[in-house]
């Protein structure tokens, strides 16, 4: 479920977002061959492949090409500059990333052997049959496939919120606690939920009302940074997080 006060201001400096963001990583890796900047980029792109490779099957291609193309597209990638022509300021991290999938496809299309994509070197450790079973159990779509690359985009972004949630209560002993309560970051509690809840958590109902009214508060706030950490700038945020929640919606 999306955060629905997009309003509300978080706790973080917009300036403290940007001092890392996506495209920080992009451009360090572009102007730097060092371990550390390669291997923030490999971070990065373990997190949002599968809207890639999902994409690439939605084009048409079968569950081994695609995985190929995928695997390839960041070997090439990794291997070579293209991040070092990134501009942030022309675009939308995704967008950036998509346009360069395109670009890659299009340089493969007569290419018949898939042994040469990314030199035969697997650079990037991808769940493949992970990916390939997530994409049959999706309904049938009839977006066109960048509008389907932008919902599991927005998909993997709320995702890696979330995983940075479960961390921070597991990083204080408090991982059980998260288990029950995320349940209320997917809709509102009914009439003596809290009270259900509490007995198992040796907490009363009051203090899980707050607990859970914090844990949103949070992960709105986590969703934000996430966003933030795609686009260019502090004043794209609020724009980006409206599209990507639109398209959730559809």
């Amino acid at each position: 479920m999306p955060p629905a006060e997009e309003n509300e201001k978080p706790a973080l400096e917009k300036g403290q977002w940007f001092a890392t963001t996506h495209w920080s990583v992009v451009l360090a890796a572009g102007e730097s061959a060092s371990p550390e900047a390669e291997a923030a980029l490999e971070k990065l792109c373990r997190t949002y492949w599968y809207p890639l490779y999902a994409y690439v099957r939605r084009c048409g291609h079968s569950p081994h090409d695609a995985q190929d193309l995928t695997q390839g597209f960041f070997a090439r990638l990794l291997e070579k500059n293209w991040v070092g022509a990134a501009d942030r300021e022309k675009g939308r991290f995704r967008s950036f990333l998509l346009s360069l999938l395109n670009h890659y496809l299009g340089d493969e299309r007569d290419r018949a052997n898939a042994a040469k994509r990314g030199g035969g070197k697997v650079l990037i450790s991808l769940d493949e049959q992970t990916a390939e079973n997530l994409f049959s159990q999706e309904p049938a779509s009839w977006l066109p496939p960048q509008m389907e690359f932008e919902r599991r985009w927005a998909a993997a972004l709320l995702k890696q919120a979330m995983t940075r949630l479960r961390e921070e209560f597991e990083t204080t002993g408090k991982g059980r606690t998260f288990d029950q309560l995320k349940l209320f970051l997917e809709g509102e509690a009914s009439s003596g939920d809290y009270a259900a809840m509490a007995a198992g958590l040796g907490m009363s109902a009051n203090a899980i009302a707050v607990s859970v009214h914090r844990l949103r508060q949070r992960y709105r706030q986590l969703v934000r940074i996430e966003v933030a950490n795609t686009v260019g700038s502090p004043d794209e945020v609020e724009e980006e997080m409206r599209h990507l929640f639109s398209v959730l919606a559809q």
